[in-house]
């Protein structure tokens, strides 16, 4: 248990903050994004063929609405970690649930408590003494966290009403790989308009890389893999709860790096105590909005109506987990 957690807490951070400087470094978002589920599709194929399982062409099909979501969702990430300092990005995507509240009240009924009420407040709270110092060249990064929320909200209710009466017959692992795959065309297309794969930018950039830069591309596109086994290692092992616990205790991790290792390399100015104060809050927050509901399984009260609750970590992808 110590064993998989250590290594789940490993590629967890190593997957954010590696993303950062991958893009710090390669500034091409749709190319870098195109890359990096290319490799994943590669590993998938070479190391999980035979958990690939797949029904028929009809699924295939059914499944292929998820791709420009899913494509949607690691892009307009990529562009968010490339305006922003990963602590603005860990505190927008600690929120995530508010929008997630907000859209799936329009279908579902659900029964908001005190609990819930006192954890929004909370994470608001500390969202406001976070951006309060904000400085105004990030208003960009923001706008593209905004987009990014709205593609992982989309990007989850898509698979969950897939998922939900057995509609589609194919394996996690097969799943992963058609988002991947069919998810590498939009974003082809993005790189070729937007001048990415004209001869002076994405790829003369990629042959003046530095050794070191070159690296963080290389684990940026290998960990995400690693993330998805460790992500399932770690759930058969400990609780929900626990596994909650563990994300929160990663982005307290990557928030303390940024402000005291990274900071000269992913912002141009080192976090005030009031800021870093107002993260810590958010991600507490969004700990206690995201803890099981006392007395609830499962989403359904004893009274049999329906109480929202944020999905836990097993109904979520490693990228909506951990893109952040």
């Amino acid at each position: 248990t110590i064993l998989s957690m250590g290594i789940f807490v490993f590629c967890s951070i190593s997957m954010m903050v590696t993303n950062k400087l991958a893009i710090t470094a390669f500034p091409y978002e749709s190319t870098l994004t195109a890359l990096q589920m290319a490799v994943a599709v590669l590993l998938l194929l070479c190391s999980a063929f035979r958990s690939i399982h797949i029904g028929s062409l009809k699924d295939v099909l059914r499944w292929s609405m998820v791709a420009p979501f899913f494509a949607g969702m690691l892009l307009t990430n990529m562009l968010a970690l490339k305006h922003c300092t990963l602590t603005l990005v860990i505190v927008c995507k600690t929120m995530s649930p508010i929008v997630t509240l907000m859209v799936e009240s329009f279908y579902a009924k659900v029964q908001v408590n005190l609990q819930m009420v006192a954890s929004l407040l909370i994470m608001l709270l500390g969202a406001v003494l976070y951006t309060r110092e904000l400085k105004v060249e990030h208003l960009v990064g923001v706008r593209w966290l905004t987009v990014n929320v709205s593609f992982s909200v989309l990007t989850r209710l898509l698979q969950r009403r897939l998922l939900a009466d057995n509609r589609i017959d194919i394996s996690k692992s097969g799943c992963s790989l058609i988002s991947n795959a069919l998810g590498i065309l939009p974003l082809i297309l993005t790189a070729y308009l937007t001048g990415e794969l004209e001869a002076d930018a994405a790829p003369q950039k990629l042959t003046s890389l530095s050794n070191l830069d070159m690296f963080f591309i290389i684990v940026s596109c290998v960990v995400g893999l690693g993330i998805n086994y460790t992500t399932i290692w770690c759930q058969s092992l400990i609780s929900a709860t626990s596994m909650l616990v563990l994300i929160n205790a990663n982005r307290f991790v990557v928030i303390l790096i940024e402000a005291f290792l990274l900071h000269h390399q992913t912002s141009d100015h080192r976090p005030s105590a009031t800021q870093l104060a107002g993260a810590m809050v958010t991600v507490l927050g969004g700990l206690a909005l995201a803890a099981p509901q006392r007395d609830v399984k499962h989403g359904t009260r004893h009274d049999g109506r329906k109480e929202y609750q944020p999905a836990a970590p097993e109904e979520q992808s490693s990228q909506e987990i951990l893109s952040v």
